[in-house]
C-alpha cells in the first residue's frame, strides 16, 4: 500500500526525465506551501549552502510502520541537482496513515556535501524536544536545529509542524535518477 501511495505522488512509472521532474514540481510546491507559512524561510534559504525537500508517505499500524519518499537537493553555489531517496522506519504504538513534506537547510558546504554524499539518518538525535528556531539568533523560525547548521522543517497537511516526527529515517542517493 505504501508503494502505491508514494507512485501517486512520485509517479515512479515513466522515463528518469519524467520521474526528475515530477520530483522538481512537488519540492516547487513544498516550497511554495513553506514560503506561505513562514515567509522569512525563503531568505534563508537563498543564502544557505544548499537545501534539499522530500515528500514522504508514511503509515502506522499498531506496533509497526514505516515509509518512503524522494527529494531533490540543491546546492545553491552551482545550481546541481542530486535526487535521492529516503525509507523511514517506526516503533512504538500507533495508528494512522501520514504525508509530509521536509526541507533541508545547509548553512555549510561540508554538511550539505555529506548528505549528499554519504546520507544521512534521522534518529533518536531528533525529537519532539529539540530546539525550536526563534530561540537564538541567527535561527530559522519554525526549523527544527538537527546539528548545528543544519535546520529541517516538516509541513503538513495542516501546515508546518513544530516538531520533528520522521525518526529512524535514511537518506540515499537515487541511483536510478542521478
Amino acid at each position: 500500500m505504501i508503494g502505491t501511495a508514494e507512485a501517486s505522488v512520485f509517479k515512479k512509472e515513466g522515463t528518469p526525465d519524467e520521474q526528475r521532474a515530477n520530483i522538481r514540481k512537488v519540492s516547487d510546491q513544498a516550497l511554495a506551501e513553506l514560503y506561505k507559512a513562514q515567509p522569512s524561510a525563503k531568505a534563508h534559504i537563498q543564502k544557505a549552502a544548499g537545501y534539499a525537500v522530500f515528500s514522504n508517505f508514511g503509515m502506522k499500524i499498531l506496533v509497526a510502520g514505516g515509509g518512503s519518499g524522494r527529494g531533490i537537493v540543491i546546492d545553491n553555489k552551482t545550481k546541481k541537482e542530486t535526487f535521492m531517496k529516503m525509507a523511514e522506519v517506526q516503533a512504538g504504538l500507533g495508528f494512522g496513515v501520514k504525508n509530509f513534506r521536509l526541507v533541508w537547510v545547509f548553512e555549510k558546504k561540508s554538511d550539505l556535501d555529506r548528505f549528499v554524499n554519504s546520507g544521512w539518518e534521522l534518529g533518536a538525535q531528533t525529537t519532539p524536544s529539540a530546539k525550536v528556531a526563534g530561540q537564538g539568533a541567527g535561527a530559522l523560525a519554525g526549523a527544527v536545529s538537527v546539528t548545528p547548521g543544519v535546520w529541517l522543517y516538516q509541513l503538513t497537511d495542516a501546515g508546518l509542524a513544530l516538531e520533528l516526527t520522521a525518526k529512524g529515517t535514511r537518506y540515499c542517493k537515487d541511483d536510478a535518477l542521478n
